[in-house]
């Protein structure tokens, strides 16, 4: 909904609207009952405008007021809606950068924010798109990293993406790492038709969250980003932004599998995430190398986790590795017997249910999820 009488900033809003794709309620007034405008004939000075403010204006079933899910209000016509309900998704808009009132106005009707045009354009189109889009909870969204060489991180994030959606959860599998030899080759899906990274290099502004979603590989009941086998291995920071930013919005489990070293678009990603898991093997000379990763890492990541893979003759216990690190521990994941060989076949990580990868990776899904959600573990 856009309310405003100033021709010149309805023009601009119509504009931002339709290059989010959004279908404007347009009012020239306040909203009365049923949503319908209430026009104010006699100016200011003769106190048409205040009377049609009046606060009785927005009893009853308002259609607009209370059910847009977004509500533009221009500068102009702040007074005109200070009798609203207060509700969210309000945001105050205009031109004047220098108006020291502005604040007081929005406080009065309870915006969420202030919006000055044309600076707060490409902020403006994001939250009308989201709007358009049915944006609600964003993703979990939880990065793997190795803490070492070999560690077995890839493998760890390709089997919880893939019990994640086998537990009916809306699920993206992000390949972080352009040196890793893609995700999609991992989950048998190399030939799948598709976009990879590099076709984002070119990525301005937001992406939208449903294209990119029909664009990807879908593979065991899930959609993969991954990269490809070419030469490019660069994607621009601002671009792996704007696609995890989008991944999260569908809603549902974001997965990423990170790369140990921290550069700026592996900073972009981090920043972004809810939880890092490290994995770790259980011997000293990982819990070493470990720690430089963990380092790295936790310069953006708000909750990194440790899990230990593996128990070496003679290592460190879980208890002992998450202690050196400094870090919660999130489990344990034993080897699993045979796993490489149905990786060759085409099996997942992940697929066999009794295994003790899947295992971990339902118990951990439940624990995250729960928490969530607010659900106590």
């Amino acid at each position: 909904m856009i309310i405003t009488e100033d021709p010149l900033l309805l023009d601009d809003l119509l504009r931002l609207c339709a290059a989010a794709g959004a279908e404007p309620h347009v009012l020239h007034g306040a909203p009365g009952p049923g949503g319908a405008a209430v026009e104010a004939e006699a100016g200011p000075a003769e106190g048409g405008a205040d009377s049609a403010a009046s606060p009785t204006g927005f009893n009853g079933t308002a259609v607009g007021w209370e059910s847009a899910p977004l509500v533009l209000v221009g500068d102009d016509a702040a007074r005109r809606v200070r009798g609203a309900p207060r509700r969210t998704g309000v945001f105050l808009v205009g031109r004047d950068l220098d108006d020291p009132l502005v604040w007081q106005r929005a406080v009065e009707i309870g915006a969420e924010e202030v919006l000055r045009l044309p600076d707060a354009e490409g902020r403006l189109v994001d939250r009308i798109a989201d709007v358009v889009e049915g944006a609600g909870r964003p993703a979990l969204a939880v990065g793997v990293i190795g803490g070492s060489g070999g560690a077995g991180a890839s493998t760890l994030a390709c089997a919880l993406a893939v019990r994640a959606a086998r537990a009916g959860e809306r699920t993206m599998l992000i390949d972080g790492d352009p040196l890793g030899g893609g995700m999609d080759v991992l989950l048998g899906g190399e030939g799948a038709e598709g976009l990879r990274w590099p076709d984002f290099a070119a990525s301005r502004g937001r992406v939208g969250a449903g294209a990119l979603e029909e664009s990807l590989p879908e593979l065991h009941d899930l959609r993969v980003l991954s990269w490809d086998r070419g030469d490019r291995v660069v994607v621009p920071p601002a671009a792996v932004r704007s696609v995890v930013a989008a991944a999260r919005r569908r809603g549902g489990v974001v997965v990423v599998d990170l790369p140990r070293r921290v550069d700026e678009a592996v900073a972009e990603v981090l920043a972004q995430l809810d939880l890092v898991l490290m994995v770790v093997p259980g011997e000293l000379r990982s819990v070493a190398a470990a720690g430089r990763v963990a380092a790295g890492v936790r310069m953006v990541a708000r909750d990194v986790r440790v899990v230990v893979r593996g128990r070496c003759p003679g290592g460190l216990d879980p208890e002992a590795v998450a202690g050196l690190l400094g870090a919660p521990l999130a489990g344990e994941v034993p080897v699993e017997v045979g796993l490489p060989g149905r990786v060759a076949e085409g099996e997942p990580p992940g697929a066999q249910a009794r295994g003790s990868l899947a295992r971990f990776c339902d118990g951990f899904w439940q624990r995250a999820l729960g928490a969530a959600q607010g659900v106590p573990a």
